[in-house]
């Protein structure tokens, strides 16, 4: 059997990460492209005349125009944080070329901080995912979709009915040879036609053809714009044996294994979304490990600020 090549592809090693973003410098270097590609740009005026000037340790940029000052780290998720971005970058990496996911306990002994802040700096790198993901779309002529549950193992009734699981809809989009390409992992409210019918208007392109076992609710995709396909499955017919759900069942047990695997307890009505986004957001670019690093770090230039009162919040 010949090896797969998105599966064993090089990825970037430590020996890498701390050739390039070992020293602080380096990685301040590599913030303010990410932040700035083409150069200073101030976010309050869009004018890229500047100055620039040191205050202690830190660097400003002031804007000739409207002489609004800003730090390297302001207006970015690094703001506030008084965390060095080595670490930051540390975690980042750890995070983004696991192929399963890393605890916030575990995150703390490898960069060495404390609970609460290897807490917050995963809740937030997990943010920028969740944003960089929410606006991807599937589309094309087959998108399997199906109905899964997280969370509920160890209380409440069991079932769809569990108060303690949260529902939410995997859907992979595949090419015409039946490969994954794209997938989606969103919390809904519930499986009633009005949840999936606004799910689908939201993350489908109008023109797909939807593949959905019997459940009824993904009759919804229909008003929504899209072509769809039941293949009824039941205690004859079980979606294991059927060649067209074998992608979707195999994208969940793995999406489960590395939850279950990782993370003993966390508010699953809470905080669901950013998970599910971590995996996500990780999938979609399997085909690039060396520059799923530097991408991140170009989304985290561009994500605003979030607190850990904000993170704290239920799904906003």
């Amino acid at each position: 059997m010949a090896m797969n090549p998105i599966q064993f592809q090089a990825g970037m090693s430590l020996n890498e990460l701390f050739e390039h973003y070992g020293a602080e410098e380096q990685c301040e270097a590599a913030l303010e492209t990410a932040r700035w590609p083409q150069g200073f740009v101030c976010a309050h005026c869009g004018g890229t005349t500047h100055s620039r000037f040191h205050e202690g340790q830190h660097t400003y940029w002031q804007c000739s125009a409207c002489r609004h000052q800003t730090s390297l780290r302001s207006g970015t998720i690094f703001h506030g944080s008084k965390l060095p971005l080595r670490k930051w970058f540390q975690a980042m990496f750890l995070i983004s070329q696991s192929k399963n996911n890393i605890s916030a306990l575990e995150l703390k002994r490898h960069i060495g901080v404390s609970y609460p802040s290897a807490w917050r700096v995963k809740h937030k790198i997990m943010q920028v995912m969740d944003e960089r993901e929410e606006r991807r779309t599937l589309q094309g002529d087959i998108v399997v979709v199906d109905d899964a549950y997280l969370g509920g193992g160890h209380q409440g009734k069991a079932g769809r009915g569990s108060e303690n699981k949260v529902p939410f809809v995997a859907a992979v989009q595949l090419d015409e040879d039946g490969h994954p390409q794209v997938v989606r992992f969103d919390p809904v409210p519930g499986f009633k036609q009005i949840d999936i019918q606004n799910w689908a208007e939201r993350y489908l392109v109008a023109s797909s053809h939807v593949l959905s076992d019997g459940l009824n609710c993904f009759t919804a995709v229909e008003q929504a714009g899209m072509t769809h396909q039941r293949e009824v499955v039941g205690t004859h017919r079980r979606s294991t044996d059927m060649p067209c759900f074998a992608w979707i069942n195999i994208l969940l047990g793995n999406l489960k294994t590395a939850i279950t695997g990782t993370y003993h307890a966390f508010g699953f009505r809470k905080y669901a979304h950013r998970y599910l986004a971590e995996y996500q957001y990780r999938f979609n670019r399997r085909f690039d490990l060396k520059a799923m690093l530097p991408r991140l770090i170009r989304a985290a230039a561009t994500t605003v600020p979030r607190s850990e009162a904000w993170l704290r919040l239920a799904e906003h």
